[in-house]
């Protein structure tokens, strides 16, 4: 049966709530954005442009959220969306998560750069789960990480392409993040303020990148783990280091980050069955477009060549509406989802979901519609809406 907490009815709660129970380095990377910030809340902000309307004297529908994706049947138009160092912002998020979408039947998407290795997440998700990939440097570290995807199950392959150099993040910068976190005064006084984090972390074990620990130099120094991920983790992504991982790859192929049209195009060249319209969360360009910007125009251009689904500024379950009256097939949520774990610990997923499912089928029955793929018919031209 899903968990639900009224005390926690949107992601503004969840937030409040997981600020006061993670130590604020782990938060701060969690929230944050790159350089001003100002990309995180233009990714917020441009839905407030974004208006739907009701179709009040229409027979009143049954309302069906689930999707096809893939081959697949989703139960919502919505997964969870990878997110880097989630055992660092609350112990055994990955679990948490991948163990509450399997169970909802919906798809988590496993970072890279994860506290859980990719093995036990497709244990946990029975195969379900979404594996995200950076593009490694070294051939051989790409050839055997691929071969452990695919001989854990793992269907459907995202390779984020927006990371071309470490986003400039001041909060960051001045916590001095790292993964184990460093033992410095300021981040031990940090973690006895959150003595529910502390314990849990206790219990778990110190968070430490599961999947790439094969690959790491033992005895590596933190100082050092920033030139690893650079040199070693995440190489640069063109169109031909794509084609590389494509030729190599038979299941259904993302790639994530996109926002310009040109970039879709050759996505659709290369063979990709779809792209993830990102900003990445605001946390890389702080000036760029959000996806909210761009997707009217691609879906025009591509939309019957190639899967768009969206990231980036999704909160609610209103927000995907909107998203997939906009042009989207299928929306991802990082934060929210982090949030929660935050908030309400090993009920965290399960509460995301059903908080997230409420407040989509609330919309759908206002608006009259009965399945998400009809959300285009319920967009309201106005301003930034072509």
């Amino acid at each position: 049966m899903a968990y639900y907490n009224p005390k926690y009815p949107d992601t503004p709660s969840l937030k409040r709530a997981a600020k006061r129970r993670i130590p604020a380095f782990a938060f701060d990377y969690l929230c944050g954005g790159c350089h001003d910030e100002i990309g995180v809340a233009h990714n917020a902000g441009a839905f407030e442009h974004v208006k739907l309307q009701s179709d009040l004297l229409a027979p009143t529908p049954e309302i069906d959220l689930s999707v096809e994706l893939f081959g697949q049947r989703y139960a919502a138009p919505f997964g969870v969306a990878p997110v880097g160092l989630q055992g660092l912002m609350w112990p055994k998020a990955p679990e948490i998560l991948a163990k509450a979408a399997y169970q909802a039947k919906l798809p988590y998407v496993l970072s890279t750069v994860s506290s859980a290795s990719l093995e036990t997440i497709a244990e946990i998700s029975e195969g379900t789960a979404w594996y995200q990939l950076y593009n490694p440097t070294d051939a051989k570290i790409r050839k055997d990480l691929m071969g452990r995807i695919k001989s854990a199950g793992y269907k459907v392959l995202v390779v984020t392409v927006d990371v071309p150099t470490f986003g400039y993040r001041p909060r960051d910068i001045k916590n001095g993040l790292a993964m184990p976190p460093k033992m410095n005064l300021r981040n031990i006084v940090q973690m006895m303020q959150c003595p529910a984090w502390s314990w849990q972390t206790l219990l778990a074990g110190v968070p430490e990148m599961q999947t790439l620990k094969p690959y790491m130099p033992k005895n590596m120094p933190t100082s050092e783990l920033a030139n690893f991920m650079n040199n070693t983790v995440m190489g640069a992504v063109d169109f031909d280091s794509l084609k590389v991982i494509r030729d190599n790859w038979d299941g259904p192929l993302v790639l994530k980050g996109l926002v310009n049209p040109d970039d879709v195009k050759q996505a659709v060249a290369l063979g990709a069955d779809a792209v993830v319209l990102s900003n990445h969360g605001g946390r890389q360009l702080d000036v760029g477009e959000s996806p909210l910007d761009t997707i009217q125009t691609i879906k025009r251009l591509y939309g019957d060549k190639i899967k768009l689904l969206m990231d980036s500024g999704v909160q609610s379950g209103g927000n995907v509406a909107q998203a997939m009256a906009m042009g989207a097939d299928f929306t991802l949520l990082g934060r929210t989802f982090v949030y929660a774990c935050g908030a309400l610990g090993h009920h965290g997923g399960e509460h995301a979901i059903d908080m997230l499912t409420q407040q989509m089928t609330q919309v759908m029955g206002q608006l009259k519609c009965p399945t998400p793929v009809q959300l285009p018919h319920f967009l309201k031209a106005g301003p930034g809406v072509a």
